[in-house]
């Protein structure tokens, strides 16, 4: 089985990767409160129930061909519901040369924390 970045596969990029990229929602809400770009990487659908406040959005899928409108001089924040989706986009934007970090836990672990989740239209959100 294959996966991963060039030949190194899933399993060998976990048990070599050092975590250095996860924040934890606490310290994420502090960066993006001194700047930081918080890019939610998650579907339409996950985004319009509910996000945090301030967040980007760019679905996963379509971060390779907007890398020139994510900023290169601001730690970048990447956003997912648990974690797994954004640590592979903040990885590729540190490979990219980015400063990234990955929100350990994503969004479900962002609402437990009890910071806050919001639509476009300003109301209480929700993740799905």
């Amino acid at each position: 089985m294959t996966g991963g970045v060039g030949a190194v596969g899933y399993r060998d990029r976990m048990v070599d990767s050092v975590p250095t990229l996860d924040v934890d929602p606490q310290e994420a809400r502090r960066m993006a409160e001194a700047g930081a770009l918080l890019l939610d990487v998650r579907e339409d659908d996950e985004w319009d129930a509910g996000h945090a406040p301030g967040a980007t959005h760019l679905a996963m899928g379509l971060v390779p061909d907007h890398l020139g409108e994510i900023p290169a001089d601001r730690t970048v924040v990447c956003v997912c519901r648990v974690g797994g989706r954004s640590g592979a986009v903040a990885e590729a934007l540190v490979g990219a040369g980015f400063d990234a970090r990955n929100l350990a836990g994503g969004m479900v672990a962002w609402e437990h924390d009890g910071l806050p989740v919001t639509t476009d239209r300003g109301s209480a959100g929700r993740i799905v």
